[in-house]
């Protein structure tokens, strides 16, 4: 009887063991895209941009050029040819103004700037570029507040995102549609990558190359930039 008993026991514990959803492989990243041409990226800068979350990802996705034979094309798109000054002093002059013709953009990336939760969401103009480039991109990155963007163009209805760990409670204030992941670097959903910002800024931008291009570019960028690179060690949400 008793030994019935268990074999009754191991039998069910095979089954559930049988049954168990394969987590590991749930999780994994996706087969790589590996774009057939060179993909454009544009940065949206204005003045009060942070230095950070501007360098940061655009440094990972210059890089990709070295890496890979269709590498990214990185440019950066501002309100006027004039020199915008990021928050820390940098002065910079936009490759394009956003009245200008544009190349097709594939990526748009929009950094925090020191007035992206208030004044800069006011700028019709801004936000209707924003609008019409993320609309038609193939993915959309936001750094920090740069996700107060985003959302004032619309480009995160239906879709969960973070932002800047200090404004979580505002974001979600702002837009109370939106589901908001804390605790993350970064959030990926359908063509919409946001993330926390500051030193977790080479995150997504990581992220985005290992998507579009596999892992051994990504780790190709990574070290040649002194990153330990391994997605599964950062802290994300894949939906």
């Amino acid at each position: 009887m008793k030994y019935s008993v268990f074999l009754c026991f191991l039998t069910l514990c095979i089954s559930c063991q049988q049954t168990k959803p394969p987590q590991l492989e749930m999780n994994a990243m996706p087969h790589p895209i590996h774009p057939e041409g060179v993909l454009n990226v544009a940065f949206l800068v204005v003045d009060g941009v942070y230095n950070s979350e501007l360098v940061a990802p655009m440094d990972i996705l210059h890089h990709t050029v070295f890496h890979t034979e269709h590498g990214m094309k990185v440019f950066t798109v501002g309100p006027g040819n004039e020199y915008i000054t990021s928050f820390e002093g940098l002065k910079i002059i936009p490759d394009y103004s956003w009245n200008d013709s544009l190349p097709s953009i594939n990526v748009l990336v929009v950094p925090s700037a020191e007035n992206s939760m208030d004044s800069d969401l006011e700028n019709t103009q801004m936000i209707d570029f924003v609008k019409s480039i993320g609309k038609n991109a193939n993915y959309i990155m936001s750094l920090c507040d740069g996700a107060f963007v985003l959302a004032e163009a619309g480009l995160l209805e239906g879709l969960e995102c973070t932002t800047f760990p200090s404004d979580i409670a505002r974001f979600r204030s702002a837009y109370p549609q939106l589901v908001v992941h804390e605790g993350v670097s970064f959030v990926h959903d359908d063509k919409a990558i946001t993330s926390a910002g500051g030193a977790k800024s080479y995150d997504p931008a990581l992220y985005l190359v290992e998507l579009l291009y596999g892992n051994e570019t990504a780790r190709g960028v990574a070290k040649g930039l002194v990153i330990d690179w391994d997605v599964n060690t950062i802290d994300h949400v894949r939906k």
